[in-house]
């Protein structure tokens, strides 16, 4: 855990649904995925010089193999000051925790910024595309929140919270969402959700806090689609969030303009 206590806003960056292969370079509808993640990456390079924490929101990998998540590593590696990553129902955390050692600092689940906290939520069923915050998953949260009452919090998870309008992502997000919402509006200090999987931006306010749904750093999909449909226009991206002492948040979305990526758009499912 660390802390270091400043008076300018902290800078954090997320990049979530990598989608890595078995194989380096293998494709996910026609998205080379590991040269869209290494866009997504150059731009974060070229576009935020300082980063206090780098969040890995899950499915990094497309199929939990243990080399995807080595070259995710790799790729990413010295980019934040501190990273931290979750699993998403694509993972698979035995070669997850192979891959980078079971005790390594990405897979703590607090972290400790300025005065801020950061909690690190696993939203994954086992055998399940849907998610949902386990009893020891919420025991966890309240523990963590409890011992840092004088931080605002920033709560991460890859399932996504409320509905986006997307009928078909929407059957698949945190199953006892209500149970989740309720919890967190009980902690004051509780400034964000930051969450993945719907591979599409979003901000909503609940209570006394935002709820953030980030890009894909491959393929994204459609808004507003009732069934499985992918955005025929869509570019890797990455979310960006500058954290105040005061608990006020700015946030933003950057897009990869300068390769060229054609998604398979008539594809059915992934």
């Amino acid at each position: 855990m660390s802390s270091i206590r400043s008076s300018r806003p902290l800078r954090l960056v997320q990049i979530t649904d990598s989608h890595l292969g078995d194989q380096p370079h293998a494709r996910l509808l026609n998205i080379d995925t590991d040269r869209s993640l290494a866009a997504v990456l150059e731009l974060v390079r070229r576009e935020q010089p300082q980063i206090d924490a780098l969040l890995a929101t899950g499915d990094l990998a497309d199929s939990g193999a243990t080399a995807a998540y080595q070259r995710f590593a790799a790729a990413s590696e010295g980019l934040g000051g501190q990273t931290r990553w979750l699993p998403g129902n694509h993972d698979e955390w035995p070669q997850l925790r192979q891959a980078v050692g079971a005790s390594s600092a990405l897979l703590e689940r607090t972290l400790l910024l300025g005065n801020w906290q950061i909690v690190m939520l696993d939203s994954t069923v086992a055998g399940e595309v849907g998610g949902s915050i386990a009893a020891a998953e919420l025991e966890a949260l309240r523990t963590a929140l409890a011992a840092a009452p004088d931080r605002h919090a920033l709560v991460c998870l890859h399932h996504h919270v409320l509905p986006v309008g997307a009928a078909w992502l929407d059957a698949q997000r945190v199953a006892n969402s209500e149970q989740l919402l309720a919890e967190l509006a009980g902690w004051p200090q509780v400034r964000a959700v930051l969450s993945g999987h719907v591979h599409q931006p979003s901000e909503q306010k609940y209570e006394h806090f935002i709820l953030l749904t980030s890009p894909s750093t491959c393929i994204q999909f459609a808004e507003g689609s009732a069934e499985f449909r992918v955005d025929p226009n869509g570019v890797p991206g990455y979310r960006w969030l500058e954290l105040y002492p005061d608990g006020r948040i700015e946030t933003g979305i950057s897009w990869v303009t300068e390769h060229q990526f054609q998604v398979d758009a008539s594809a059915a499912g992934y």
